[in-house]
């Protein structure tokens, strides 16, 4: 089964988060970082770019063996699914059309789904923000693995079957941890999507909906792009609970990579997020970061002392904060 976890319970901490200090320090130093903040006018260009892609690709590959669509998922549909899943992620704060025109950022959202085949960019948006606003909250912040997995995913070989399930225990987690009201619009995006699935389906076959929904699952699992899931905020060194990744893999993926300065500035798109890191060097440049999320994948794995527990958390806003909860 391999080595079992060492480490038994969170990063408990009682003091607040460090981006929004962090974001003022920088914005008193370098005010002219505010000209970076606003939306990316090629997102949507990109974005619908890409799903067209999705589609030719799903067309080819409606009459192609079921091994190679099987490899075509994983390599090809996967990595850019998983792209999209960023976009999507830039899309959420609403740096496609700017704050104003937020029913416009929704649509896109939801256009630049379609091709994952499974709905989820407006939850995605709702559940996304609170990790920004309370980012380590025992209550609020659903990215951070609850204490079935912490406690069941323990050991090298669990913690395999964890990334590979990452997926899953990303979709389940909120509707367990913080369950919401259904909105109107992810009612509207349920629907897109079904609409959608069946027309690929009726037109081009399971091969077609298999590459796009398969795809969206292997990438987020055990692919190269997942490392960030990791590599964002679980505790490689004492104490760090943000990291950023300066590595090629970026480009892929919307710079997400630069998470540090994300979660600094999250109204900049990761087009500009480079900049940040430029002009605020001192900030950014001592703090620990990786430069592989293979390596990233590989270390949570077999590393005794990292596991799903290995997250900074705080109490909820609030509560009494003298004493870790039970």
């Amino acid at each position: 089964m391999g080595g079992r976890v060492s480490r038994t319970d969170y990063e408990w901490v009682y003091t607040e988060e460090p981006h929004a200090t962090r974001r003022k320090e920088i914005l008193a130093k370098y005010p002219e970082i505010k000209q970076l903040m606003g939306c990316d006018h090629n997102l949507k260009y990109i974005v619908v770019a890409m799903v067209l892609a999705q589609i030719i690709f799903a067309i080819m590959v409606a009459d192609a063996s079921w091994p190679v669509v099987i490899v075509l998922c994983y390599v090809l549909g996967g990595t850019i699914n998983h792209s999209m899943t960023l976009a999507i992620h830039e899309i959420a704060h609403n740096l496609a059309f700017g704050h104003s025109r937020p029913l416009a950022n929704r649509i896109l959202g939801m256009i630049a789904n379609l091709p994952l085949g499974v709905p989820m960019s407006v939850s995605f948006k709702k559940y996304h923000l609170q990790h920004h606003r309370y980012q380590g909250d025992e209550r609020r912040d659903v990215d951070i693995p609850t204490e079935f997995e912490g406690r069941f995913f323990c050991n090298t070989f669990c913690k395999l079957i964890w990334i590979i399930f990452q997926p899953f225990f990303y979709t389940i987690r909120p509707l367990l941890v913080l369950p919401q009201p259904v909105l109107t619009l992810e009612v509207m995006n349920f629907i897109c999507q079904v609409i959608f699935d069946c027309v690929i389906y009726y037109y081009l076959g399971g091969k077609a909906l298999t590459y796009l929904i398969a795809g969206t699952f292997l990438s987020t699992g055990l692919h190269p792009l997942s490392g960030h899931f990791i590599s964002e905020h679980y505790m490689f060194i004492k104490g760090q609970e943000t990291y950023s990744y300066y590595g090629p893999l970026n480009y892929l993926v919307f710079n997400v990579g630069y998470h540090n300065e994300h979660h600094d500035f999250p109204s900049i798109p990761g087009s500009r997020l480079p900049v940040v890191k430029k002009i605020a060097p001192e900030y950014y440049d001592n703090l620990p970061c990786h430069h592989s999320w293979v390596k990233v994948i590989y270390d949570f794995i077999t590393d005794s002392e990292i596991g799903p527990f290995s997250r900074v958390r705080r109490k909820a806003k609030g509560e009494d904060t003298d004493e870790k909860p039970e």
